[in-house]
């Protein structure tokens, strides 16, 4: 699970058994969140985080769109 950004608290990361579609998991205590980046940036599922929180996360991914979908190329090779 590599980490790609630690921002305010919440922790952007990849499963390695994931593949595609391309998204990045967050997380902030017992909270987590999955967002599909590709073809369009798409919460596929929230658990416990309020909307405003949501709002913050999407801003950090949209903020951070381009490190994140490298890393993604980085971690698994394409």
């Amino acid at each position: 699970m590599p980490t790609v950004l630690y921002i305010n608290g919440f922790r952007f990361f990849f499963w390695m058994n994931e593949r595609e579609p391309i998204r990045i998991h967050v997380e902030k205590g017992k909270r987590n969140a999955r967002v599909v980046l590709v073809p369009e940036i798409v919460v596929s599922y929230n658990h416990g985080f309020k909307k405003n929180e949501m709002r913050v996360i999407l801003d950090i991914i949209v903020c951070n769109y381009e490190k994140i979908i490298q890393n993604w190329h980085d971690a698994f090779n394409k």
